[in-house]
């Protein structure tokens, strides 16, 4: 028990005695369990303040250090369930960081992949866009020459066609036989004299 405790159990022990020194006639007056000068009063007093410091001496040698004990060992545990809670919370917060980690290291990862499959799809689209191309002026080389083939041989028949179509005028318009040789010069110059298409 605390020191004022006790001291505050033995005042009250000691009032009983305080009252029974002092002159009882002012305060017996009115109230009969003030008159301490009745055998009977100063008796109940006397076993009251024994009662009560042998309730004393039962509760803190008995009940109370009990009481103590509880309250310590509710302390112990409130103590022992406050570390255990602030050790959760720390694995707590060490499980969020490493939640984080791990979700920046997927971003990464997942921001380097579609980084990897876009740059394997231009180099792909790259490819195949020369392949096109090459194909493409590989139709259009064989195109050009097939329109200079065709082109050679309609010059070369249109030659032959102009020279006939030349020496049958000349006989329908004159009435004689041209010469060949001298139609054909001319159709040569002529086509010669033309502008390249």
């Amino acid at each position: 028990m605390s020191r004022a405790l006790r001291i505050a159990i033995l005042s009250f022990a000691a009032t009983p005695a305080a009252f029974l020194l002092s002159s009882g006639p002012a305060f017996a007056e009115g109230m009969p369990q003030l008159k301490f000068n009745n055998p009977l009063t100063v008796a109940q007093l006397f076993w009251g303040a024994v009662i009560f410091l042998l309730l004393y001496l039962v509760l803190s040698r008995s009940a109370l250090p009990r009481v103590g004990s509880v309250l310590e060992e509710r302390r112990r545990r409130i103590d022992s369930d406050l570390d255990a809670a602030k050790a959760a919370r720390n694995e707590a917060d060490r499980a969020m960081i490493e939640l984080r980690r791990a979700r920046r290291d997927a971003a990464a990862e997942a921001a380097a992949m579609v980084d990897k499959v876009v740059n394997e799809a231009r180099a792909e689209a790259a490819a195949r866009t020369a392949e096109m191309n090459a194909r493409l002026e590989a139709d259009v080389a064989r195109a050009e020459e097939s329109v200079a083939a065709a082109r050679a041989t309609a010059m070369g028949s249109l030659r032959e066609v102009a020279a006939g179509t030349a020496q049958t005028l000349v006989e329908r318009l004159t009435g004689q036989a041209a010469d060949a040789g001298l139609v054909g010069a001319k159709v040569d110059a002529a086509l010669a004299a033309r502008p390249a298409a």
